[in-house]
């Protein structure tokens, strides 16, 4: 019997793709500005001057995931050979690229990135771009705003640096909690735990905190919690969520009945709920 491979664990045999000057300008633009805001935070964290700023942090993390960089070692050669982004060429080690990575405050990336959301928001909305399924079209005249709840289990590092070398193997990294916008699918807010064992209730408070009235929630069946859902009615949220497998149902009105759709009035203690099934 062949065991199963985990493509994500494959080693890369491809090489890094080659900078676009046209797309490296426009995310040059964009970030500069919002990089500038935090070097009076940086301050006030105690982070002297030095050759890793936190400019050439984020260009290294972007180019990373832009480029398909397989990992620190070969950064270092391109941060070397060529630059990338903002950054000129730069001679450094990879010791001293990792140990950064490792040491660096997350929350100056998190600043950033919520620094440039609200240009991300405002370039969707002027850029010329295709239509909206008539589904989003049609519920976006009953609600404001129609947002994606959900919260997923970071991986365990599969490639220790050998500053890692104590980590348990197989230790997950944590647990996030998301909201993203459906229509302009971009992120509205992120949280982390620490805990990768956290279940998503845990992100109630968080998304009660940040819902307002006349927004539709599309609910991962991890929010299956009704007394999460009566807060959510009481707020005058509305909300859609998945079925639990094998829940007790009983159906108490019947209001469409077909090939590609049952929708039904049904009840599940403690609550009244009104349950939509696409059976396609």
């Amino acid at each position: 019997m062949s065991r199963k491979t985990n493509r994500d664990h494959a080693k890369r045999q491809q090489r890094p793709m080659i900078e676009d000057e046209a797309i490296a300008a426009q995310i040059s633009a964009l970030l500069t500005p919002a990089l500038e805001k935090q070097k009076k935070y940086c301050r006030q964290l105690g982070l002297r001057d030095r050759i890793l700023t936190l400019p050439l942090m984020v260009a290294a993390v972007l180019t990373m995931l832009w480029r398909d960089v397989a990992g620190v070692r070969e950064l270092t050669r391109i941060l070397a050979r060529e630059g990338f982004l903002w950054c000129d060429c730069l001679q450094v080690s990879q010791q001293a690229l990792s140990k950064r990575f490792l040491t660096f405050p997350a929350e100056l990336f998190e600043k950033v990135f919520k620094e440039i959301l609200p240009l991300l928001k405002e370039k969707w909305h002027s850029r010329n771009r295709r239509p909206l399924p008539e589904s989003v079209q049609f519920t976006l005249t009953r609600f404001e705003k129609i947002w994606i709840a959900d919260g997923s289990t970071l991986e365990a590092l599969f490639k220790k640096l050998k500053s890692l070398e104590d980590v348990a193997k197989g230790q997950l990294a944590g647990k996030i909690g998301v909201v993203i916008d459906l229509m302009t699918r971009l992120p509205v807010e992120i949280w982390f735990k620490d805990n990768p064992k956290t279940n998503d209730t845990k992100f109630e408070e968080n998304l009660l905190g940040l819902v307002t009235p006349s927004t539709l929630l599309l609910l991962d069946r991890g929010f299956y919690h009704f007394s999460f859902w009566l807060q959510l009615i009481a707020q005058e949220i509305h909300f859609i969520s998945r079925i639990k497998k094998g829940a007790s149902i009983k159906v108490l009105e019947v209001f469409t009945e077909s090939y590609s759709l049952r929708d039904r009035k049904i009840r599940e203690h403690p609550i009244f709920v009104k349950v939509k099934h696409n059976s396609r």
